[in-house]
């Protein structure tokens, strides 16, 4: 049984691997802090937090989100800590509510791994504070138990940390901001900054609804690529990670339609999502360095729209350094855009209902109005006032989308390869590229309500996480396909992501292996092995994977240790520098426990030093693991071989339909891409 806590109770913990949950209406920031016999946080490595989310025992939340869920392993801590401190912040600086007494009473609960309660305390009577500690996990006589705490602090992090004895504690508060704010460690890079309107023309759009209107909240959300069904965390933005949390749940929105169009929008701190991380080795696995100063504005070149016309759409139209750049961010305007007007729609098709309802509640409260001709037209007005509503909110959204639409006509032929889709025409003029791209399109993304307007869905380079293409069956996938046959898609969409990689990373800077244990995806790979750009064939059997996992796991400690040590140049002659890829096919087949421990060092360690992971399997074929490879999949960026709707964003808590960026059929594009990098890495090599 559930126990209710109420502020200061305590409770015996009877297990000690256990989830923290935390349930919110608006997006949090979740940490941890690990403190001595007193209390004490000695230092910033015992606290877990967004930009570092893991400590030995507890791991934390890598973003801003809604729900949140948090793993403790209480035999994993080391002797020193008798303390495990859970504390949830508002962010700052990005437009939301100020305080917790603006916001709903967070709910946290302590859970075992089956899910079922032990413990379980909803946050009350907090008003000015923006930060607050949850709940207390203590060590009591070598016993366990769970406290609740609710004590909130006006200061925020800062003043939280400073009453823990860290010494660091302003310090360590605005890194923590900022890496919420940056999106560091997290699975896709927050929208660019936007644009007013003196910088680009843009439509107005009439708002969805009345001016009685209010927003309708946050719905519940997910973990990162996840949908509340799947993992219980914030869903993450298919793009970025950084929410713009533009307006606080208890005021009149915006004008919905505005997100680039001169509205009050929130802005991020640096153009592209992501801060350069500039480093004096010669081996540096970091993102190129760009600019942080505002870029010029792109040059004037949309035709003057007709009075009371909506521009029309050009593409490059928004603010970088370069073409590339600009299209990056137009991109994410259109994202941004439809997100904002979709959020709108369905808000006043809510706001419209439940005016409806109350309506309806009042006629049947009066005796006299519950029948007869008052009643029946009574309820007849509202309804027609509901479907007036709705179609006014339809309306507006039907307008936003013609000029999405028109806008991604304009856009799609005008992206370079790494940004197209493969029937693009630009893949036919294709050219080995000689340096990176900001980005890379790893399928398209869409919602219910705007099925003729799809988004490419970007992601950052150098990946910051791998990928799992999820190769089992969803409860919210549609496709009839067989096991078979989406282990064959599964393998066909790795094979493209892989392929895509390839092309765009100039001659040598970019290796693949693969793992195919049971030679189940020969088919499949055979376009990357007959073209010759693998490291070497497929590894097969147990011997195969051991091999390969050791290789790299080696090389991921070399890397590892030279940059730590500052010595570079210290590598083995011949090391090769080249971002490393492996594709693992058909997991578990062919991996005991060490190869297993050895694929979650590469996904987690791997990434920084320039390892990537991409896995074709199907979760549930892993069970047999248990819980050991939780870790695992979370690391991943989920994807599926077929249109679903599993990736989200906690912006707006959109659930948004991934199609995977698929080869047409019969299309001999891949084959034709896959030769021109043949041709130019042997031509490197000579």
């Amino acid at each position: 049984m559930t126990a209710e806590l109420v502020r200061g109770q305590n409770h015996p913990l009877p297990e000690v691997r256990l989830e923290i949950r935390v349930s919110a209406g608006t997006p949090l920031v979740a940490g941890a802090t690990l403190g001595d016999e007193q209390g004490r946080v000695p230092g910033v490595e015992w606290v877990a937090h967004p930009g570092a989310p893991t400590l030995p025992g507890i791991e934390v939340s890598q973003q801003a989100a809604a729900d949140h869920r948090l793993a403790v392993d209480l035999d994993a801590l080391a002797p020193s800590v008798h303390r495990v401190t859970v504390l949830l912040a508002l962010p700052s600086g990005h437009g939301g509510p100020g305080r917790f007494g603006a916001v709903a009473a967070p709910f946290v609960a302590v859970t075992g791994l089956d899910g079922t309660e032990v413990a379980s305390y909803t946050l009350t009577d907090l008003e000015a504070e923006s930060a607050v500690i949850a709940l207390e996990l203590y060590r009591r006589q070598g016993a366990w138990k769970v406290r609740a705490v609710g004590q909130g602090y006006a200061g925020g992090l800062a003043e939280l940390f400073a009453d823990q004895g860290l010494p660091q504690a302003q310090q360590l508060a605005g890194g923590i901001h900022e890496a919420v704010a940056q999106g560091l460690a997290r699975s896709v890079s927050a929208p660019p900054p936007r644009l007013s309107d003196a910088d680009r023309p843009r439509r107005t759009a009439a708002p969805a609804s009345g001016p009685d209107q209010t927003h309708g909240g946050t719905p519940p959300q997910g973990l990162a690529g996840d949908t509340p069904s799947q993992q219980g965390h914030q869903p993450a933005s298919p793009y970025g990670t950084t929410p713009p949390y533009g307006s606080s749940h208890d005021a009149t929105p915006p004008d919905h339609a505005s997100a680039r169009h001169g509205g009050p929008v929130p802005t991020d701190p640096a153009p592209g999502g992501r801060p350069a991380s500039p480093t004096t080795d010669s081996v540096n696995y970091s993102h190129p360095g760009r600019q942080t100063t505002a870029p010029p504005p792109p040059p004037p070149t949309a035709p003057p729209a007709q009075s009371g016309q909506p521009a029309r759409p050009v593409a490059g139209d928004a603010t970088g350094w370069s073409m590339e750049e600009r299209l990056y961010n137009q991109v994410w305007g259109m994202f941004e855009d439809l997100a904002r007007t979709t959020a709108a729609y369905r808000s006043a098709v809510d706001f419209a209902e439940s005016r409806m309802e109350q309506e309806l509640d009042r006629v049947l409260s009066d005796p006299r109005s519950r029948t007869g001709g008052q009643g029946d037209a009574a309820r007849e007005s509202a309804r027609a006032r509901h479907a007036q509503l709705v179609d006014q909110a339809r309306a507006a959204l039907d307008r936003d989308l013609a000029q999405l639409r028109a806008e991604a006509d304009v856009v799609e032929p005008a992206l370079p390869p790494a940004f197209a889709s493969w029937d693009n025409p630009v893949w036919h003029g294709y050219r080995v590229p000689m340096e990176i791209p900001m980005a890379l399109r790893l399928g398209d993304l869409h919602l219910p309500e705007s099925d003729g307007v799809r988004i490419p869905m970007l992601v950052r380079l150098p990946l910051e996480r791998g990928l799992w293409i999820d190769s089992g069956r969803s409860g919210s996938r549609g496709s009839l396909a067989d096991s078979d046959e989406l282990r064959r898609l599964a393998l066909d969409t790795a094979v493209a992501i892989a392929a895509r990689l390839l092309a765009v990373y100039p001659p040598g800077e970019f290796a693949v292996h693969v793992i195919d244990a049971a030679g189940a995806g020969t088919s499949a790979l055979a376009p990357l092995v007959g073209a010759g750009v693998l490291t070497g064939p497929p590894a097969a059997g147990a011997a195969g994977v051991a091999e390969v996992l050791g290789r790299l796991t080696q090389r991921v400690d070399l890397v590892q240790m030279a940059i730590r040590g500052g010595a570079a140049d210290a590598l083995p002659p011949g090391f090769d520098t080249a971002e490393q890829l492996l594709i693992v096919n058909d997991f578990p087949h062919g991996f005991d426990d060490r190869a297993v421990t050895q694929l979650r060092y590469l996904a987690d360690e791997g990434p920084a030093v320039g390892v990537h992971l991409m896995m074709v399997a199907d979760r549930q074929e892993a069970a047999a693991y248990g819980p050991l490879l939780d870790p695992l999949w979370r690391s991943l960026l989920r994807l599926t071989p077929t249109p679903d709707d599993h990736l989200a964003d906690p912006w707006v808590g959109h659930a948004w339909t991934y199609e995977p960026a698929s080869v047409p059929p019969g299309s001999r594009v891949l084959h034709g891409v896959l030769t021109r990098v043949a041709e130019a890495r042997r031509s490197w090599n000579r």
